[in-house]
């Protein structure tokens, strides 16, 4: 253990409970709450109780494996990160397996072989990370990072059988309409453990900063008001069938039509223009687009939010920002991330690749133009931006809400149910605020407008 490093109480309560449930467990912990922390301290007690000899991590991304390496070196450990071209790691691995084995070495200098692997999603699947597992020792460790992605069928059936001692980490362990998915890691990895660590519980633990949250209240213009109106209808029809919610194809892709309908509505960029104008002298803001596109003027040419907003904010504000996508080269997204510490890069304008386990503290404002239904999402993103961070005291979070047209009584049924869930996040989010009675005055809106006043 890092000498510096001190457990809070909810970290020490989570390592002394996986080790109750006899080394399996989940730990489900907010955004930013230090899973990463937990899950490094509880190696080091495997280490240290039964000479744990291999460490496995698994990530869903290439710069997350990055990011591990650099808290895992915190502990004295030597990584290898097994990714990209297997050439540049697969010999090493094979040499540090070689050494832990060779238990003969180890008892004669007293010095014991250590190995930890990092390594991703992607690469877990291949051939040339498999064939080596096969021949880890009994003491080795798998830690699945961001563990909602591993309940995808073909993942599922990477994971190695051969580890016993498995510990997973998410703020949202529970997968979006997939409850097989969600019972498969749980199989795999060992039930969600105490204690359960909500955004609330981190807030009050000092692990997140409080915060300020500005819904924007967001119209349709008329032509997506006619597509959303269209697409309303046909998911009523659908949803009167006898499938289950979950099983209907045709109901998920008509859902992700009109979200993305909403995600890209032409009048964000009108409602970001108002508000940056008098924004321009922040720094360390985060802008959060959709994958959609835009409607721009009669043409009807289509544009990426996220080329829409670097332009308006960029060329015609003059505020200072650059894109972080998941096609940003690595290297290219530390020089970016640097810039926008120091202050040299005033905004970050993101797509999705900033929604799992990308740790910028440095971010102190926030405009969230275009969210998924899905609450991960909506949990991942909030706590992103409520990491601690030297001299933050508070983060101010602006959330662009569109605001359902009226489309009469034949469809209002529909959108109360599918509306009732996702408004009920963004209350509860509200309540949190340190603003939390103005916050809740501009979503009294969208309640009223649909009956939802009881929620």
């Amino acid at each position: 253990m890092p000498p510096s490093l001190q457990l809070r109480q909810y970290q020490q309560q989570a390592v002394d409970n996986w080790f109750a449930n006899q080394g399996r467990g989940t730990l489900k912990m907010a955004t930013g709450s230090g899973k990463t922390i937990t899950a490094l301290a509880i190696a080091t007690e495997l280490y240290n109780k039964i000479n744990l000899q291999v460490l496995l991590v698994i990530c869903p991304y290439c710069h997350l494996v990055n990011q591990w390496a650099r808290e895992s070196e915190k502990f004295g450990l030597k990584p290898i990160l097994a990714f990209d071209s297997a050439r540049s790691w697969q010999k090493k691995l094979a040499a540090g397996l070689y050494e832990v084995r060779s238990s003969s070495r180890a008892s004669l200098t007293g010095d014991r072989a250590f190995l930890t692997i990092i390594t991703t999603n992607a690469t877990l699947m291949l051939d040339s990370l498999r064939s080596q597992i096969q021949y880890f020792p009994e003491k080795a460790l798998i830690i699945g990072d961001e563990v909602h992605n591993l309940g995808a069928p073909r993942l599922g059936e990477s994971l190695p059988r051969n580890i016993g001692l498995r510990l997973a980490l998410s703020a949202t362990p529970e997968r979006h309409f997939d409850e097989q998915g969600t019972e498969a890691i749980l199989d795999y990895f060992g039930p969600v453990l105490q204690p359960e660590l909500t955004l609330a519980d981190a807030i009050r633990q000092k692990a997140l900063v409080h915060y300020l949250y500005y819904p924007i209240l967001v119209e349709l213009t008329e032509s997506e008001t006619r597509k959303y109106s269209y697409l309303t209808k046909k998911i009523g029809w659908a949803l009167s069938g006898e499938e289950k919610v979950e099983e209907n194809d045709a109901l998920t892709t008509l859902l992700m039509q009109r979200a993305r309908l909403i995600g890209a509505a032409a009048n964000k960029l009108t409602a970001l223009r108002e508000l940056m104008m008098h924004r321009l002298d922040t720094s360390h803001t985060l802008f959060y687009c959709g994958d959609g596109a835009i409607e721009a003027g009669a043409r009807r040419s289509n544009h990426r939010q996220l080329t829409e907003t670097t332009k308006l904010l960029g060329s015609e504000l003059g505020y200072r920002v650059n894109t972080y996508t998941a096609a940003t080269p690595l290297a290219e997204r530390e020089r970016l991330r640097q810039q926008f510490e120091s202050g040299e890069l005033q905004g970050l304008v993101a797509i999705r690749c900033l929604d799992e386990g990308v740790d910028i503290p440095a971010i102190r404002h926030a405009v969230i133009l275009a969210s998924s239904s899905n609450p991960r999402q909506f949990v991942q993103r909030r706590g992103r931006i409520l990491r601690p961070h030297p001299g933050k005291e508070r983060a101010t979070l602006f959330d662009m809400i569109v605001l359902p047209p009226d489309l009469g009584r034949e469809s209002l049924e529909v959108e109360r149910n599918l509306l009732r869930k996702e408004l009920k996040r963004f209350l509860e989010f509200a309540d949190l605020a340190d603003n939390a009675g103005e916050a809740r005055v501009k979503l009294v809106q969208i309640q009223k407008r649909y009956g939802l006043l009881d929620i």
